[in-house]
């Protein structure tokens, strides 16, 4: 098993050219199969390595069901079961096993919940509540208004470098899911926040060369996507709806720019989207949005709703 899923990793990186995220993240999954069957089945042969072609359509069911009775999310099994398919897609092809035992197993199914949405003045708000002139909050500062500026994905955010901001033209170079590419719009708020970041740096962490990383860490090297996750999260938690993801920047960004106008083909290649139906959500949400203050706001918008000041006026 050790060598297959080694062999797998290499064609992850090398043929497919996944991200470093996707690479991680099987690498995990299948190391946690591993490590499930090894001690469902132990025997001499499966402490020292597990032989890929003795494991089963039944097996994999078994360490599905495991995680399933772990509190597993239905996103995260039918992401680890898109990994095992890959997997012995690979292999089939390769001739290590002759049939894929992921193939007849059905995927789990997703419940299709509408991200949240902040309201534009929530949005506003956001982008003010890192305080302070020092290194640390104008970073924050400059990564929420990059994040919802842009709609960039987290991880294509921390993956930002000085070279990718063409600041005369407003744009930015965002490097997305799959090593797939896009160049989108940058506002004029963003980018000051970035100057004015990048100003207040202290001489020995002040790097310009194009390949230096745009946002850093306390320690000069490059931010992790968990550590935007966090620092969205603790400045967000302001806010009377609570805490949001970085994610819900990039919907509230779609959201919006749908709200003023924007058609959604350039939405879906701002957002990088390989199809139109995943940036359709997004009309879903500017519909509720619109049909919520319908109801609260129009006098017969539902039945039995009394007109304000109906009882007052004088019967002709």
């Amino acid at each position: 098993m050790d060598d297959a899923i080694r062999a797998f990793m290499t064609f992850l990186a090398v043929e497919r050219q996944a991200s470093p995220e996707t690479i991680r993240n099987y690498h995990s999954d299948l190391r946690q199969l591993t490590a499930f069957l090894t001690q469902a089945q132990p025997t001499p042969q499966t402490q020292r390595s597990l032989p890929i072609s003795d494991i089963t359509t039944e097996s994999l069911r078994a360490y599905l069901h495991w995680l399933d009775r772990k509190g597993e999310k239905a996103s995260s099994l039918a992401r680890k079961l898109a990994c095992l398919r890959s997997f012995y897609r690979f292999h089939v092809r390769e001739g290590t096993v002759a049939k894929n035992p992921a193939a007849d197993i059905r995927s789990p199914k997703l419940p299709k919940n509408l991200p949240r949405v902040l309201t534009k003045d929530d949005a506003n708000g956001l982008m003010e509540f890192p305080e302070g002139d020092t290194a640390l909050p104008l970073r924050d500062r400059a990564i929420l208004e990059t994040l919802y500026s842009t709609g960039a994905r987290v991880s294509e955010a921390v993956g930002l470098n000085l070279g990718d901001l063409n600041q005369s033209d407003g744009l930015v170079h965002l490097r997305g899911k799959g090593r797939k590419e896009r160049i989108v719009p940058i506002g004029d708020v963003a980018l000051q926040a970035i100057q004015t970041y990048r100003a207040s740096l202290k001489q020995a962490t002040a790097d310009n060369r194009p390949a230096t990383p745009l946002f850093l860490n306390h320690r000069g090297g490059r931010l992790t996507a968990r550590s935007v996750a966090r620092l969205v999260s603790r400045h967000s938690s302001r806010l009377a709806g609570g805490a949001i993801s970085p994610h819900a920047l990039r919907h509230s960004y779609a959201t919006h720019l749908l709200d003023e106008g924007a058609d959604l083909r350039s939405i879906q290649e701002m957002l990088g989207h390989a199809s139109l139906s995943t940036t359709q959500k997004y009309t879903h949400l500017a519909t509720d949005q619109l049909l919520a203050v319908y109801d609260r706001a129009h006098p017969r918008a539902k039945a039995g709703k009394t007109p304000p000041n109906r009882k007052d006026r004088p019967a002709r």
